[in-house]
């Protein structure tokens, strides 16, 4: 049977699929047939992680977590199952960029029609974006200049790694922040790479009034939203992500 590798930014992600602190690139095994890395927020950082899971011979390669809304009908919690990843720098590169970074649609289909009940669940295009978007302007814009429905800051760089090793790929991911609704920058700054919070900072942050409590509350019912759809997942696929089918998807 294949061997998953599983591409998580953030510990809040991880822990869907395994509930253990581990540090970031140090490969984690949730299940027999399954390899997690955790890479921390950042392009550069997936593709690391996934070259490292390439390293040590997975034979598919999924990018899992959390992704922003560029479709103002998607909300917390929804699933994004895309056809295809595109990255901000492959925008207007033409069709070729784009075929390079093909889910493996045997793989993803059959995963969506074990899911289609239980969950609201989306296609289309997932664009990978360097940078983290605040505002609402920010995402109406991306979503126009890329036709996709959501981003993420990691999905591309593993798309990449899958191609170049002729590895079957896709992207789990569930919508966290709508467009209506962002991480302020000042909140971000105090995050660490993996997720988790600087807590005194944060703390000064909610004193200063440079982040009000509101904030933190939607934040949080977001990020619950999105965990209980990726537990969901994993639950329905198992730890390894529905791993018996790339036995049948190497094509």
């Amino acid at each position: 049977m294949s061997v998953v590798g599983i591409v998580c930014a953030m510990k809040s992600e991880a822990s869907c699929i395994m509930n253990l602190r581990f540090p970031l690139y140090k490969l984690a095994r949730p299940g027999e047939n399954t390899r997690l890395c955790l890479c921390g927020v950042g392009t550069n950082m997936a593709a690391d992680a996934a070259s490292l899971l390439h390293k040590y011979g997975v034979d598919a390669l999924v990018s899992f977590g959390v992704a922003a809304a560029l479709d103002p009908s998607l909300t917390p919690g929804d699933l994004v199952l895309p056809e295809t990843i595109l990255t901000e720098d492959k925008i207007g590169a033409g069709a070729e960029a784009e075929v390079n970074r093909l889910v493996n649609q045997t793989w993803r289909n059959r995963i969506q029609r074990q899911l289609s009940s239980q969950l609201t669940i989306v296609g289309g295009i997932l664009v990978t974006s360097q940078v983290p978007l605040t505002s609402r302007e920010a995402k109406l814009e991306l979503g126009k200049a890329t036709g996709a429905c959501a981003m993420d800051m990691e999905s591309g760089d593993v798309a990449e790694v899958a191609a170049k090793a002729g590895l079957p790929f896709i992207a789990i991911r569930v919508i966290i922040d709508p467009v209506e609704f962002s991480p302020p920058e000042a909140l971000l700054s105090v995050v660490y790479p993996d997720g988790s919070v600087q807590l005194f900072q944060f703390l000064s942050l909610l004193l200063n009034r440079s982040v009000d409590i509101k904030t933190v509350f939607h934040l949080a019912l977001a990020m619950q939203a999105a965990r209980t759809t990726l537990l969901a997942v994993v639950k329905t696929l198992g730890m390894g992500l529905d791993s018996k089918l790339t036995d049948r998807i190497s094509g």
